[in-house]
């Protein structure tokens, strides 16, 4: 097709401004873990949107900060990394409030020829005359926005202009993926994902950012009709073992559960997951076990 557009769309922002649910909402099914804590996304991840006029390729990035461990100084060069590979910058943001770590990201960016969306999402929470204010503000402020779109990322107001928007800064390229294509991670990776995201969800504050999880196993049984996975869930502490697996096992039951529930979505199966709990102390700063865990 002579007048088709591919490239690529990398998504920037401080981290819980609602990346991976613009991309879930903009490719209409679950692909990226959401969470309320920060830093959800570890890896970048490719999510692709095909129309008849153009190919998006997205990658969501970790969000920006200012790390605290091997871990986070990981997340921070992958997402710096993106920033002179990608066609069109999208720097994401909460409508309701610029804040200091946004400043930083927009720091980043200085000097940078590829073109820059701003972002600003959650604009179901103000109205459309603060919106123009926020975004105008901004402006005023940094220069070097291209293109500057209010959305909602959870209600999908303004997708479609940011989608079509996009393909206009796009290329002429071929279609990189074929139309049912979504992402190009594996599997295994997105099962362990979701699984991290239950965890996520359900255990207190240590929690979180001490976990990662590893797929051991994905066995068919064509003639059951059902999926085995065996997964084990790592943990720096012994007390984070204790809190994960919870008082007779309660809380391994709703993380797998839930988990289940997701998996069985993205492999239209039936869905026996097996959970496993172990220790492996200090693993965010030792380089063997971020490469381990798909983190290098």
């Amino acid at each position: 097709m002579a007048d088709f557009k591919s490239g690529f769309a990398a998504i920037i922002g401080r981290p819980n401004v609602g990346k991976s649910t613009l991309l879930n909402s903009l490719l209409e099914q679950k692909l990226m873990i959401v969470s309320s804590k920060p830093q959800t996304t570890r890896n970048t991840i490719r999510a692709v949107l095909t129309r008849p006029d153009g190919q998006i390729i997205f990658i969501d990035t970790p969000g920006i900060h200012r790390p605290k461990h091997k871990l986070g100084e990981y997340m921070v060069k992958t997402a710096r990394s993106t920033f002179q590979e990608v066609d069109v910058i999208c720097m994401m943001v909460d409508i309701t409030q610029w804040r200091t770590a946004d400043d930083y990201v927009a720091a980043e960016l200085t000097g940078i020829d590829t073109p820059i969306f701003l972002i600003a999402n959650k604009s179901d929470l103000i109205t459309v005359s603060e919106q123009e204010k926020f975004l105008r503000q901004v402006r005023d402020k940094h220069n070097f926005f291209a293109e500057t779109i209010a959305i909602s990322a959870q209600y999908g107001t303004n997708l479609d202009k940011l989608t079509d928007t996009l393909i206009e800064y796009l290329p002429p390229g071929p279609k990189y993926y074929p139309d049912d294509w979504v992402t190009d991670y594996p599997e295994r990776f997105i099962i362990a994902e979701f699984i991290r995201e239950q965890i996520l969800h359900l255990t207190e504050e240590e929690i979180p950012h001490s976990v990662a999880v590893a797929v051991d196993e994905v066995k068919e049984q064509a003639d059951k009709g059902i999926v085995k996975i065996r997964a084990t869930i790592y943990v720096e502490r012994d007390s984070q073992k204790g809190i994960v697996i919870g008082k007779r096992g309660s809380m391994l039951k709703k993380i797998g559960s839930a988990a289940r529930q997701q998996i069985e979505v993205l492999l239209g199966s039936q869905v026996f997951l097996d959970l496993w709990v172990k220790v492996k102390k200090n693993w965010r700063n030792k380089p063997g076990s971020l490469s381990e865990f798909g983190y290098e």
